[in-house]
């Protein structure tokens, strides 16, 4: 069995999560709780997040079962009583997870999520809840600044060589082209999601042949109908003028020249004399992408100062987000046994009970405010977002294929307010809590207070 084969959910957790379990147990605790995930703050720069990863978490959840080698392995840990891990020898998910679908938007004290179940299943899955659900709904959200920064301009995702680790380049080609890119570099991800997958060559396949044009014209005729070469191995003007002699012999068999890539330099002023070259060449409609070191800032400053390029492979810092490479993000426990519970920690509120989040749009059809409320409460005006996903463990429905994700985000995106797209957005979107939630809310702080906090015996 090789490193791949031994990945299993049910292992996917932080250690406590077991000694809590045991615990729970040992105690008889086995009522209701529900855990509600959401994220505290924004990144600098951000004014609201994509959500996915849901469409993963749906189908790890029922392989959350614990087999032989996962039981001897913990047994060998000599920290769990034989009743436990009997116990863990029948576990399956009987719960029912709410969430939000992916490529809607959501924002900040929103639940992304929310899961009722025993609480020893719903303190389980904690970990790989979180592990899914942030890294794909971080780099969604990266993404689509990007795409809101390239104004119209296609996206590709080159990311995968240094992403950190197999399956999370294969999420970021997913969770890139959900929230608008239009390929990925990445062949696995390519068969596994139907993504169009994109290519060109390297610099090490243009300084193995004896000259750059000796490179041009063997690529040529092995892709003919899809080439795009590689121009700045050199020197990209004249990389560009020797592409511009292969777009000829092309035309005289009938073929056009795709395009060139340029991957260093000052890529604003040798996009524009590289256009130039082109046009003046009479092949204006050869594409100019550009690679190398970008994000939606290095975009937006390129676009501002007048750079003519057509598309932009994105890697590094949109595959590992690089200026927020994590969410503050949280699973905490609003309820339990039918009653509501809550942390008093400074900087670390939480709103109890089960929640709903509803959307409220303007004649326009634009986003105009959200409301939190508690889902037994007569509900307020708007959409409701979280739907039900699973019950008594199984998923409710198919898996949504990217493609219906794709559009929905697609949707959900002309409905954001032009503010809160910006690189730097200078406002934020309104998120309320309702009444009822905030009366809960404070009265179940300040019996928590009266009985916590008063002296001990």
């Amino acid at each position: 069995m090789n490193l791949w084969q031994k990945y299993t959910p049910e292992l996917v957790t932080d250690l406590y999560e077991f000694t809590m379990a045991e615990s729970y147990l040992r105690e008889g605790m086995d009522a209701p709780a529900t855990f509600s995930l959401f994220i505290r703050s924004y990144p600098r720069d951000r004014a609201y997040f994509v959500s996915a990863g849901l469409e993963h978490l749906l189908e790890l959840i029922p392989r959350f079962r614990f087999g032989e080698e996962s039981l001897e392995y913990l047994a060998s840990l000599g920290k769990f009583s034989s009743s436990f891990l009997h116990y863990l020898e029948n576990f399956r998910f009987t719960g029912t997870v709410r969430a939000i679908p992916e490529g809607r938007l959501f924002f900040t004290q929103e639940p992304l999520l929310e899961v009722t179940a025993p609480i020893i299943e719903a303190q389980l899955i904690e970990t790989l809840v979180i592990n899914v659900l942030q890294m794909e709904t971080l780099i969604a959200s990266k993404a689509a600044r990007c795409v809101q920064a390239a104004r119209g301009r296609s996206l590709i995702d080159f990311s995968l060589r240094r992403t950190h680790g197999v399956d999370a380049g294969v999420k970021v080609a997913r969770a890139s082209y959900l929230a608008g890119f239009d390929g990925t570099s990445n062949v696995l991800a390519g068969k596994l999601f139907h993504i169009p997958v994109v290519g060109t060559m390297a610099h090490s396949y243009i300084i193995s042949f004896p000259s750059e044009l000796d490179s041009f014209y063997a690529f040529e005729r092995a892709f003919p109908r899809s080439t795009v070469l590689l121009i700045d191995t050199y020197d990209t003007v004249h990389g560009a003028e020797k592409a511009l002699r292969v777009a000829r012999k092309m035309r005289e068999k009938g073929l056009d020249l795709q395009g060139v890539r340029l991957d260093s330099g000052d890529m604003v002023q040798l996009s524009r004399e590289v256009r130039e070259i082109f046009h003046q060449g009479g092949f204006p409609d050869v594409k100019i992408l550009v690679s190398g070191s970008l994000d939606e800032y290095t975009i937006e400053e390129m676009l501002n100062a007048g750079a003519e390029v057509d598309v932009f492979a994105v890697g590094t810092r949109m595959g590992v987000s690089a200026d927020a490479p994590y969410f503050d993000i949280a699973y905490k426990l609003v309820e339990y046994d039918d009653r509501p519970v809550l942390k008093l920690s400074s900087g670390k509120k939480t709103w109890v009970g089960r929640k709903q989040v509803y959307r409220n749009l303007d004649e326009k059809g634009r986003m105009k405010g959200d409301t939190v409320a508690l889902l037994q409460e007569e509900p307020p005006e708007g959409q409701p977002l979280l739907e039900t996903v699973m019950e008594g463990g199984k998923p409710l429905r198919e898996a949504e294929s990217l493609k219906t994700v794709r559009e929905r985000f697609q949707r959900e995106w002309a409905s954001l307010p032009e503010a809160l797209r910006q690189t730097r957005p200078q406002s934020s979107y309104p998120v309320r809590i309702s009444a009822s939630l905030q009366q809960l809310e404070e009265k179940t702080a300040q019996e928590k207070k009266r009985t916590e906090l008063a002296p001990l015996p």
